[in-house]
């Protein structure tokens, strides 16, 4: 008797077992399909790596290869972080330039991208060692070719041409621009802050800072207010968000930074790609997408690379090639 009286409840207990992950599964993609979301509003936007560049083969690139040394053949005058370089990125239709600075020896930031001087220039020696002054008497196009040596199409071109931070912030006073710290060293985080902090509201808006953990953090110490992103932001908003994203939570780490997501991970995050942006619009964070996996800056190069891009995306995209994907960029995205 007693046990026929337990059957039905039994049955009902192992319905009930089958249908509560099955719910969990539909809520889960409820919440995170794009499918299901409207379209975030806004068009994405142009990130140029270094201004308009010029850009090399990334077979085999190590930290320690000199890119100087195996560039294309230059389609354009450009070299690297230089206010004509900049320029046209602007003009090519960049909405954002990314430059690097390095702490010089008597407390300024020079515009430059490695640590040391002779893979490009003609001088020697750690960039931190000398002082601006002496900096910008280099050529900064001194080494480069394209043809194994043969040839240096830019020998002689670049003496002058290393701008300072002031230079650089005085010459685009209305862009945004993204600058690159290129060491670890906290008291160049608080040199960059002590640099930027007399800016207005208005312009620090537009400035965002990334680079190593410890001068980020010294720059978001001082003035935070302003956009950073370093690995540690980066950790700190995505782990948490890859743990319990999937119910909507965003992390308090998330706001007010920038993310840079490689494309070949994006797709994993939950709600990427619509509901991913509209949560971190919410938050006022801004969404980069690289191209692969993120390793050596790589970007969106070619017009077909811009295919990878999903319709519906809204944040900046990084280019190496301004001068390639700028012009095409508005008709290829024109539905936005």
């Amino acid at each position: 008797m007693s046990t026929s009286d337990n059957r039905p409840r039994k049955q009902w207990y192992r319905k009930k077992v089958v249908w509560i992950p099955l719910l969990f599964v539909a809520y889960v993609f409820f919440v995170n399909s794009s499918y299901l979301a409207a379209p975030p509003a806004g068009s994405p936007f142009l990130l140029a790596h270094r201004g308009m560049a010029q850009t090399f083969h990334m077979e085999g690139l190590t930290n320690e290869t000199c890119t100087a040394e195996r560039i294309y053949p230059p389609e354009h005058p450009y070299l690297e972080n230089t206010l004509p370089s900049m320029k046209a990125a602007f003009a090519a239709g960049a909405d954002v330039v990314e430059f690097d600075v390095h702490w010089t020896k008597d407390g300024q930031f020079a515009v430059f991208h490695d640590w040391t001087l002779g893979c490009r220039t003609n001088g020697d020696g750690v960039t931190r060692d000398f002082t601006l002054a002496d900096l910008q008497k280099l050529d900064i196009g001194y080494n480069y070719t394209a043809d194994g040596g043969r040839t240096y199409p830019f020998r002689g071109k670049g003496i002058g041409l290393m701008p300072s931070l002031t230079d650089v912030l005085k010459a685009f006073p209305d862009e945004s621009l993204l600058i690159h710290i290129k060491s670890n060293d906290p008291n160049e985080g608080q040199a960059l802050a002590d640099a930027l902090q007399s800016l207005p509201k208005e312009r620090l808006e537009k400035l965002t800072v990334y680079g190593g953990d410890e001068p980020v953090a010294a720059v978001k110490s001082q003035i935070p207010e302003l956009r950073v992103i370093s690995m540690d932001t980066m950790k700190s908003c995505l782990i948490p968000y890859i743990a319990a994203g999937w119910s909507g939570y965003v992390p308090d780490a998330c706001a007010h930074t920038q993310l840079h997501i490689p494309d070949q991970i994006a797709p994993w995050l939950w709600g990427w790609p619509n509901r991913f942006m509209a949560r971190m619009e919410a938050v006022n964070t801004r969404v980069i997408l690289v191209a692969g996996s993120g390793d050596f800056s790589a970007g969106f190069d070619t017009p077909a690379d811009l295919d990878r891009v999903p319709a519906t995306f809204t944040g900046g995209i990084w280019t190496n090639r301004i001068d390639r994907i700028g012009p095409v960029f508005p008709e290829k995205f024109a539905g936005n």
